[in-house]
């Protein structure tokens, strides 16, 4: 059995083992002649046409500031830690609202995830807490002590016109509503998101520590059946995302500097009051991106958290497409937004506009071997160093979100395979979701479909 700190050499070794090797296979490290290094552009391609070919090899760096930060992330913090353990009792923790927000489309699937994150906060130890549903419909939860279900009232308008879940997470801290103190905490989930021991363990260790008022921990969408295995291993980035570019910035910064994401989030009551959800229309589409640049404008501070939480990706490809645009366009909102100083939102400017122009950032694959073009050797090598980073993040969101044990061996390089399989898949999505989150309606909420319809049995 290998240990933590093995698993993590191992996979630096990797690491640094395929970016070399993309580098020397594509040319970012010269080790022999190149065509293009005998090629004279503005005599072959003509003026226009060289102009065009250098600007689009320089949009791929409008993706280096996140790929570095990834590659550190993924290198200077261990990317296989042990089983959490607790620093302090259960008991001595603060008060926890471990809350959702829903529309109520789904209430079998809110109902039992409900129980299982009850059941799982018991098994850690943990006493103090409530979990909390608000959801636009009814989903009739137990009477229980520990449950608390809020049905917002139709006719519940925010002061800025705030709408979608950022309506509803505002609703609770109306003063006639919330029944938290400052100093209590709250858990942030979607309706999907499950519990492990690991991450209240992980939670229970951020309150008592109480240095930081934002936090926010690692999910992972490959757990127990999976339903969809295109969507499931393209979203195998976003796990590596998690362990790279979120936990540096939290980390070493403890600021949002690219944001965050809008589940497994960790709040102190008191700062998420003075942060508020109510920020308009253009803070509901994208509402954790908006709240953590308010929050970041405000000088909160923030930390990653341990443990792992579970959810799963979208069961459809067309849910998949919506979700994408959905951020696309409520992130859009988020950086022409006049509320948040450009000193805040520039590294955030800098990760839309390089996902903006991915459709012309892509086109570099074609062109570089139809139209090739010298290039200083730095800008070869970080064009190269891009690529291989994001090439690399779906296979290290493999390797984080599957077990070799469980698996097997074969099973678990398939999965591998399968995950740079989908990486063309998911630029055809991303390009479909920028194009058509440009050009479509910027204010609509679109809700993904998570509930698992039971077997029929006979």
């Amino acid at each position: 059995m290998l240990t933590s700190r093995s698993k993590h050499a191992l996979h630096c070794c990797l690491f640094f083992t395929f970016l070399f090797a993309f580098e020397i296979g594509v040319g970012g490290i010269k080790l022999w002649k190149f065509e293009s290094q005998d090629v004279d552009p503005f005599e072959v391609y003509g003026f226009v046409i060289t102009v065009i070919l250098y600007l689009l090899r320089f949009v791929t760096f409008l993706a280096l500031p996140q790929c570095v930060c990834n590659c550190l992330g993924l290198i200077l913090y261990n990317c296989f830690p042990e089983k959490v353990k607790l620093k302090g009792s259960p008991l001595l923790a603060p008060f926890i609202c471990v809350r959702t927000v829903t529309r109520g489309d789904f209430p079998e699937l809110v109902r039992n995830n409900v129980t299982r994150n009850i059941n799982t906060c018991l098994d850690v130890g943990l006493e103090n807490f409530l979990v909390e549903v608000v959801t636009d419909k009814a989903v009739n939860l137990p009477k229980h002590s520990r449950i608390r279900e809020l049905v917002l009232p139709s006719t519940y308008k925010t002061k800025s016109g705030a709408l979608f879940k950022a309506r509803a997470l505002q609703y609770c801290l109306e003063d006639d509503v919330n029944i938290l103190n400052d100093n209590d905490w709250i858990v942030h989930l979607d309706e999907e998101t499950l519990l492990t021991e690991n991450s209240v363990r992980g939670v229970l260790n951020f309150v008592l520590d109480g240095r930081y008022q934002f936090g926010q921990g690692l999910i992972t969408y490959a757990n127990e059946n999976v339903i969809n295995w295109v969507t499931t291993l393209a979203d195998s980035f976003r796990v590596a995302d998690d362990m790279g570019k979120i936990r540096f910035q939290f980390n070493m910064f403890h600021k949002p500097l690219f944001s965050w994401k809008g589940s497994y989030v960790v709040t102190q009551a008191g700062a998420e009051r003075k942060v508020s959800f109510d920020h308009g229309l253009d803070g509901s589409v994208a509402e954790d991106c908006f709240f953590s640049m308010v929050a970041y404008r405000e000088g909160y501070e923030f930390n990653f958290i341990e443990g792992e939480m579970w959810e799963k990706s979208p069961f459809t490809l067309w849910d998949f497409i919506q979700q994408r645009k959905r951020w696309m366009q409520g992130i859009f909102l988020v950086v022409h937004s006049p509320l948040i100083p450009m000193r805040n939102k520039f590294f955030l400017c800098v990760s839309l506009y390089s996902w903006v122009t991915i459709p012309l950032t892509t086109s570099n694959g074609f062109l570089a071997a139809f139209f090739p073009i010298p290039c200083w050797h730095v800008v070869d090598f970080l064009c190269c160093f891009v690529g291989a980073v994001n090439i690399y993040m779906y296979i290290f969101g493999v390797i984080k979100s599957f077990s070799l044990y469980r698996l097997g061996l074969v099973k678990f390089v398939l999965c591998v395979i399968g995950a740079l399989c989908t990486i063309p898949f998911n630029i055809i999505i991303e390009n479909i979701a920028v194009m058509w989150g440009c050009f479509g309606n910027k204010y609509r909420f679109y809700v993904v479909n998570k509930e698992i319809k039971p077997s029929v049995t006979v």
